[in-house]
């Protein structure tokens, strides 16, 4: 296939479907060749700016891939929380450097990892912290702050010197209450401080 007709392909993937991220074998049966010549055009692409690797074996194109579309890529288990969660969610003024993930799983390989979208950090935590988002792979306002100063804790750095809050009162107290259950109280009350100190 001609670079114009991959465009094609992945923007109209893209578009009309959702799709944006394409495995090796997925984009071989597209072209109806074999892996070895894909990855010779996918070289080929990417020098020419066309598509993207994004991570081992997954390609798109250009700026059309988020942290919450490629995290899943990465690692299946794993969730997006801390700083940048706050973030979004509009509860910290600090833009993050890096995407903070919380996982069950220990990866020997990768504790960090760059890609296009940015730098994941992968944590392993204790059963009862971990808990995936019900929707999407984003913690929600309440999740995000308990796992932020559970983190900053356990690493011995204060949270509020770290990063200025906002708007931490607009958190749902029934949400909050129900997500504090499941940390060490020493979390429990610096979290309830944080948010007091909000209103």
């Amino acid at each position: 296939m001609k670079a114009r007709e991959w465009q094609k392909y992945l923007d109209t993937q893209h578009r009309l479907y959702g799709k944006s991220l394409f495995t090796v074998t997925e984009l071989a049966n597209v072209a109806n060749t074999s892996r070895n010549a894909l990855n010779v055009e996918l070289t080929r692409l990417r020098q020419q700016g066309w598509i993207v690797r994004y991570t081992h074996g997954q390609y798109g194109l250009p700026d059309v891939i988020t942290p919450a579309v490629l995290l899943p890529a990465i690692d299946a288990h794993a969730y997006i929380t801390g700083s940048y969660a706050l973030h979004s969610h509009n509860l910290i003024t600090q833009a993050p450097t890096r995407i903070t993930c919380f996982t069950d799983r220990r990866s020997p390989r990768a504790q960090e990892r760059n890609t296009p979208v940015g730098r994941f950090a992968f944590i392993c935590v204790r059963s009862r912290v971990y808990a995936p988002p019900r929707s999407g792979v984003v913690a929600t306002p309440a999740q995000a702050l308990c796992d932020f100063v559970y983190m900053m804790r356990r690493q011995g750095v204060s949270p509020e010197g770290l990063v200025t809050f906002r708007n931490l009162p607009e958190i749902a107290t029934m949400d909050l209450e129900a997500r504090l259950a499941c940390y060490p109280l020493a979390v429990q009350r610096h979290v309830r401080a944080l948010v007091a100190g909000g209103r």
